[in-house]
């Protein structure tokens, strides 16, 4: 297969560590089989280093009009520098802002006075990408919903990675499958994050006996996501797909308080969870799970993305249209149907392989 051609909108810590990643991965001259943080190396035929980005757009003074190798480490970008990312020739474009900054975020980023691009859809017409990637800020609704349809109008498919609801709207669904183009999302999942282990437990429990009668989830980090949501009006998408993703486990209600809960600068890109939880096993016995995670947020999910990417090329190739579902139940939290993690990585599998039975052939 040739290059998969990505545009990128929001040039934070997480398309930074997708955009370190691949050059990571390109420069590790290791054997396929050692390479660690991939579902597989060679992904129908894709490999991480087959992932081009071409066109990219921000509003911060410090990333419009750079190269995109510099403007991924340009403030308030703190996640850890893994590799030298050549210059790529890609400058980053000014779009609008819409609400894509929130009274916090306003704190810490100037807006460019450089002027808009035109059509953010001829951009991406213009530089051949054939994937429009979302990583602008939780709580951006018209600034998703403004790229949704910019991708559309420029004939690529769209990868939603924040919780405004794209792939799992039915009016979304139907705009892309007429267009003939596939969408994905939404909201990324980790690699090893908090939601991904939360819903594993409670799986776990569900499918050992054990009766679920509470449980929470507590995040805490010190990047501009964190300080972001503490503006909790942007919140509410992300709570509802965190929240979701967990309690699709159980054939119960269960009640839960899951979500971000305070920034803590000196923490830089580390998010720190805490998982509880409470329940009841034979002989209505209590037992209480307590667990705490640190991950380095950004690269977290970068692996995730770069599999998402990898699934939604070959649904392109494949000419496949509307909601990927198998994908996003395997990639993301809020996708448009939730699967226990084993089987959406076997979901997943069979799509990228062909196989029958898959969601989307």
């Amino acid at each position: 297969m040739s290059k998969v051609r990505v545009a990128i909108a929001g040039v934070g810590n997480c398309a930074s560590a997708l955009i370190q990643g691949v050059t990571y991965y390109a420069n590790s001259g290791k054997a396929n089989e050692e390479v660690i943080g991939l579902t597989e190396y060679s992904l129908g035929g894709l490999r991480p280093q087959d992932i081009e980005v071409v066109c990219a757009f921000d509003v911060n003074e410090g990333k419009v009009g750079r190269d995109l190798s510099e403007a991924i480490f340009a403030h308030p970008n703190n996640t850890v520098k893994i590799a030298e990312v050549p210059k790529t020739g890609v400058k980053v474009q000014k779009a609008p802002v819409l609400d894509g900054i929130g009274k916090y975020l306003e704190r810490v980023i100037k807006i460019s006075d450089e002027p808009e691009v035109p059509s953010v859809a001829q951009s991406i017409r213009d530089s051949g990408a054939e994937i429009l990637v979302n990583y602008l800020p939780v709580g951006s609704t018209r600034a998703v919903q403004f790229y949704a349809e910019e991708a559309i109008k420029a004939g690529v498919a769209f990868v939603n990675a924040i919780p405004v609801f794209i792939a799992s709207d039915a009016l979304w669904q139907k705009k892309f499958k007429d267009a003939g183009l596939p969408t994905a999302g939404d909201d990324v999942m980790s690699q090893l994050g908090a939601t991904v282990l939360h819903k594993t437990i409670v799986k776990l429990c569900v499918d050992r006996g054990v009766k679920v009668d509470e449980t929470y989830q507590l995040n805490v980090g010190g990047d501009a996501d964190f300080l972001n949501m503490l503006e909790e009006s942007r919140l509410v998408d992300k709570r509802i797909s965190k929240t979701s993703a967990v309690t699709a486990m159980t054939p119960y209600e269960l009640p839960t308080k899951i979500g971000p809960s305070e920034y803590i600068p000196f923490l830089e890109n580390d998010k720190i969870c805490y998982i509880w939880l409470k329940g009841r096993y034979f002989g209505n016995i209590p037992v209480t799970i307590d667990v705490k995670l640190r991950v380095v947020d950004a690269y977290d999910s970068a692996g995730v993305m770069v599999d998402a990417i990898r699934g939604t090329k070959i649904a392109l190739n494949r000419g496949v249209s509307g909601p990927l579902e198998a994908i996003s139940a395997y990639c993301f939290k809020h996708p448009p149907v939730q699967m226990p993690y084993h089987e959406a990585k076997k979901a997943f599998l069979d799509f990228v392989n062909g196989k029958s039975g898959s969601f989307e052939k």
